[in-house]
């Protein structure tokens, strides 16, 4: 997200037999975007059009971020703690978001089954 701020970097290394073989630095500033055409403008995880609201979603059916970064294999390990980073340190905005989400998903159920009901 862009704005003055503290550029945060995370420091990764590898090793390999002993011998660190790559060092990287990332602006974590970075890693969560949002974009108007995407996902209506909710947090998205940058470069990819998975939301953080999703994270958020498996993160609380009890999944951990290995777990989610298994099922969600298109991401990096790094992403899924920075979507769960913005999850806790905005919980509100998020927590409106998935209730809304599921008041619309039980909206929506409510009218397939009175849709249904009526053809029978």
């Amino acid at each position: 997200m862009s704005g003055d701020r503290n550029v945060n970097l995370v420091h990764v290394s590898t090793k390999y037999r002993g011998i660190k073989t790559l060092v990287t630095s990332i602006d974590i500033g970075t890693l969560i975007t949002r974009d108007p055409n995407l996902r209506g403008g909710r947090p998205i995880i940058a470069g990819t059009g998975t939301s953080v609201r999703r994270i958020a979603g498996l993160y609380k059916q009890g999944y951990n971020a290995e777990e989610i970064a298994r099922k969600l294999d298109h991401l990096t390990i790094g992403q899924i703690y920075a979507a769960l980073t913005y999850y806790h340190a905005n919980r509100a905005e998020i927590e409106t978001d998935l209730a809304e989400e599921q008041a619309a998903y039980k909206q929506l159920a409510a009218f397939h089954y009175s849709q249904k009901q009526s053809q029978q």
